[in-house]
């Protein structure tokens, strides 16, 4: 009898413990049944995720704009970027002037006093002081140069603004044009300022003549023997 309660006994263990692990076996497979819906669902959102992003990044045309008033803004545009030219051609343009004027005054100042003072000189200060006068003359013609080269940026920078402020007119963008206008007419005072300046220093240099001028005979220092010859011999003698 107890026998048979002992074996019955070990029979309810091994019944439990089976229970137990079918149910821990049950628990593990929806555990990865689950975990494999996530890792699905995960996938499917993250794609989702790229393929909007992938989206995002590309432009979309604009389509309620009319051509109208993108050819009005491409137009403002422009007279932007003609604005800046402009203004940064005009600049060089009258630093080049403004340095051409003083450099012609400078070489008309030292003319003149060349010629007030070479027949004073000894040859080697004639020589010096000469030296001095064509480098200053060779500066005129380098500055002179510059000025021609940033003239033709200028006149290359007006009538692209010119034609900037007309297109910008045409297309409606009135606020675009009257800016160019007003660049215009802001270079074309500046520049015109700086170059009657100019044009009085090349007047100034033209009644110098100081470019085409040549070399003064400096004076020669006597020595003792020729003083001695140009004595006349009666005013040696003792009467």
């Amino acid at each position: 009898m107890a026998y048979y309660r002992k074996l019955f006994t070990a029979s309810l263990r091994c019944a439990s413990t089976w229970c137990v692990y079918g149910r821990g076996l049950v628990t593990a497979s929806l555990a990865r049944e689950r975990l494999s819906k996530l890792s699905s669902a995960m996938k499917k959102n993250w794609i989702s995720l790229s393929v909007a992003g992938a989206i995002c990044a590309v432009p979309i045309a604009q389509v309620d704009v009319s051509h109208e008033a993108l050819i009005k803004r491409a137009s403002s545009l422009v007279t932007d970027s003609a604005n800046t030219y402009l203004s940064q051609t005009t600049l060089a343009l009258v630093d080049s002037l403004t340095q051409y004027a003083k450099a012609v005054r400078m070489l008309v100042a030292l003319h003149r006093r060349y010629e007030a003072s070479a027949t004073r000189l000894t040859p080697a200060d004639e020589e010096a002081v000469w030296q001095i006068l064509v480098q200053q003359r060779e500066e005129v013609s380098i500055r002179k140069e510059h000025c021609k080269r940033f003239e033709s940026n200028w006149m290359t920078a007006i009538n692209l603004s010119e034609l900037a402020a007309e297109a910008a007119y045409n297309a409606g963008a009135d606020q675009a044009s009257v800016a160019a206008c007003s660049s215009l007419d802001l270079a074309q005072s500046q520049v015109e300022h700086v170059r009657q300046v100019s044009l009085q220093a090349e007047k100034d240099l033209r009644e110098a003549k100081a470019l085409e001028s040549l070399r003064v005979e400096p004076c020669a220092v006597p020595s003792a023997a020729d003083e001695d010859e140009e004595i006349p011999e009666a005013y040696l003698r003792e009467d």
